[in-house]
């Protein structure tokens, strides 16, 4: 693994693939989150609603895109982010999530960071600005 402060415009972390999504992740997530949409754990409801099925609470699939920055806890920390969610993540799909350096500075590191599904298709897309210890 690269340190964080060598990459340079263009370098991408390392990828991370997630598990596939199960009904448990949305469940123990709708807990933590206070989010109990049905359309999100219940196959009825989400049909009801014009879904082919159940879908991932976006903000789910937002919040995994920290794990990227995890093994850089001691370098900085994510200051702020922009997402605009793209797709939906089904029951069963596996997640890929990606962040390439757009900028760098002293202070900060601006990041283009995505998601996508085993089709190779964005669920989620933004920027993170990540703030560099000194």
């Amino acid at each position: 693994m690269k340190r964080l402060m060598d990459l340079q415009t263009g370098d991408s972390l390392e990828e991370i693939t997630l598990k596939p999504v199960s009904r448990i992740d949305l469940i123990k997530y709708a807990g933590a989150s206070g989010d109990f949409n049905p359309i999100h754990t219940i196959d009825k409801e989400a049909t009801k609603a014009g879904l082919p099925g159940i879908i991932a609470h976006g903000m789910w699939t937002m919040g995994n895109l920290s794990k990227l920055f995890t093994p850089y806890l001691e370098d900085g920390f994510i200051q702020d982010y922009t997402i605009r969610f793209s797709g939906m993540v089904f029951l069963e799909d596996v997640v890929t999530l990606k962040a390439v350096v757009q900028d760098s500075s002293v202070t900060h590191m601006i990041f283009k960071v995505m998601a996508v599904n085993q089709d190779e298709k964005e669920v989620i897309k933004g920027k993170i600005n990540f703030k560099k210890y000194q």
